[in-house]
């Protein structure tokens, strides 16, 4: 599957998707937060979600389309994920050092990551 970009907002509704599943452009213009954007612009980045292979209409209600997402909240953080990561030319510490800088990383997620770590690594030696 071809790379799928999308910008904050975009992500901002795929989430709504993700949690909710099926949804008309109004039902998702009403979830989203204030300030909220206008409507036509939802359903513009709806209609480009689409267009990108994010989103898919799965039926018609009246007027209304139902759409659904495509893709795994899963894979499109990924796919940002290693996106992000190149900016940083790959390298895991230079990024953590960056979050830790920016007080974005805590000794508690630290830990997490660690009990994460230890976890995955236990499930590999299981496999091999």
């Amino acid at each position: 599957m071809a790379q799928i970009r999308l910008t904050k907002l975009q992500f901002q509704i795929m989430d709504i998707f993700w949690e909710r599943g099926g949804l008309s452009v109004r039902e998702v213009h009403d979830a989203l937060p204030p300030p909220r954007p206008a409507y036509t612009t939802i359903q513009t980045l709806i209609g480009r979600l689409e267009i990108k292979g994010a989103l898919k209409r799965t039926r018609k209600i009246g007027n209304s389309h139902l759409f659904e997402a495509v893709i795994s909240r899963d894979s499109m953080q990924h796919r940002a994920l290693d996106e992000f990561l190149a900016v940083f030319g790959g390298r895991t510490k230079l990024l953590m050092a960056r979050l830790a800088e920016s007080g974005k990383l805590t000794l508690e997620d630290v830990q997490e990551a660690e009990r994460h770590l230890r976890s995955l690594t236990k499930k590999k030696g299981r496999k091999t």
